[in-house]
């Protein structure tokens, strides 16, 4: 039995249920029929339940789901026991399919992108110094080369002559 057709109804002024209470209606076997249907942007459900005819809500906010993808949309009625469902794109088809951009979050991957070459930069410059054979300084040489440094400086600021 078919729930009518998207010509009969407005399914914005259908009463709303959420995914909570549409499992426990599919769980309750009580699950009669059910369509999806195209809007601008995307799809709804509907299912008709107990002779009531609602629409898939969202549960949070009560507003209609619209699922941007029908493979989305398909899995999600999959996953919770509603296999068999009709389908009518009348509106759809003349819906513009919205993209959901986030500048945000292309900066944010931007950002990700540099800290992990940044990183990888100073993993191979510490693996560099690890790897380094020339031979070292003694701490006695080092010492005593900025003890001379250090006392050129200090001959430097008592006179004003260069050392």
């Amino acid at each position: 039995m078919a729930v009518n057709t998207l010509h009969q109804f407005d399914i914005g002024a259908l009463p709303a249920i959420d995914h909570g209470r549409l499992a426990e209606v599919i769980k309750a076997g009580a699950v009669e029929d059910a369509q999806v249907y195209g809007a601008r942007g995307g799809w709804h459900v509907v299912v008709k339940a107990g002779g009531q005819v609602r629409a898939l809500a969202a549960s949070r906010s009560g507003h209609l789901r619209l699922f941007t993808k029908i493979d989305t949309l398909i899995s999600y009625l999959a996953g919770i026991g509603i296999s068999h469902f009709q389908v009518d794109a009348t509106r759809f088809a003349d819906a513009t399919i919205r993209t959901r951009t986030r500048a945000d979050r292309s900066e944010a991957m931007r950002a990700t992108h540099e800290a992990a070459a940044y990183v990888r930069h100073l993993q191979e410059a510490v693996q560099a110094a690890r790897d380094e054979t020339t031979p070292r300084m003694p701490n006695e040489l080092v010492e005593a080369e900025f003890a001379e440094r250090r006392a050129a400086a200090r001959k430097k600021g008592r006179d004003g002559s260069k050392a």
